[in-house]
């Protein structure tokens, strides 16, 4: 990691490593999401989303708030992911619930302005959907925790477009990379950047030990089309 830093304050290798960084932080975070226990996989003791679902994995990325190294590193490694993928951002949008906590200390480390997005308008005060105080036009940088079909993460988007301000991109800690989701973000005009997804976990849960072999297969089908899978 020290390493990392020190390559990044040299501008004209940062955009060579780029995609290194990324690939390299990815294992990593992976590898702590499945210590603490913020991903579980269970191939053959499926969980049940609240979708009706079948899923072999579950993710509460909430689990790294209580981990204060964990914390710390989500915190940098998303404030490093703006500042190379997204330095004209203005100010910070987290997406309610799970990205409130994360986007409020991405923005307090860059010194930015910062808000946050409901689901839905309130049903009383000001009825408002954002919450905290953004200038209108300003260049925003959205903070998720998780991507599954992008449909909650994209209405937030949604949210911030008719406040008056300018999504520029979204950076997350976990995707399952979804083809439904990619797509969503495309045609939304989103570029979307994680510190972690669902190859990188399966990649450091097969070296490691945590899952076996034969059972990659079967986690890489679920992905194809998790609506059926289990059925």
């Amino acid at each position: 990691m020290v390493f990392f830093s020190l390559i990044r304050t040299f501008a004209p290798y940062k955009e060579q490593y780029a995609n290194i960084f990324m690939d390299a932080i990815k294992k990593i975070f992976a590898g702590k999401l499945l210590d603490i226990k913020a991903i579980k996989l269970q191939p053959t003791d499926p969980f049940t989303w609240a979708s009706g679902w079948k899923s072999p994995i579950y993710t509460d990325n909430r689990k790294t708030l209580g981990f204060p190294d964990v914390r710390s590193f989500v915190k940098l490694e998303l404030c490093h992911a703006i500042q190379e993928r997204f330095p004209e951002a203005e100010a910070v949008a987290g997406v309610a619930t799970g990205a409130i906590a994360q986007g409020a200390l991405v923005a307090d480390e860059l010194g930015l302005p910062y808000a946050y997005v409901r689901p839905k308008p309130k049903d009383h005060g000001m009825g408002n959907q954002v919450e905290g105080e953004l200038t209108k036009g300003a260049k925003v940088i959205v903070v998720e925790d998780l991507i599954s079909t992008g449909g909650s993460s994209l209405k937030a988007v949604a949210a911030l477009r008719e406040y008056g301000v300018e999504v520029i991109g979204m950076v997350a800690s976990f995707t399952y990379g979804f083809p439904v989701a990619e797509e969503a973000f495309r045609e939304a005009g989103v570029q979307l950047i994680t510190l972690s997804d669902y190859n990188a976990v399966l990649e450091q849960a097969a070296e490691t030990g945590y899952i076996k072999a034969e059972e990659i297969e079967v986690l890489k089908e679920w992905r194809k089309d998790p609506s059926v899978w289990g059925k």
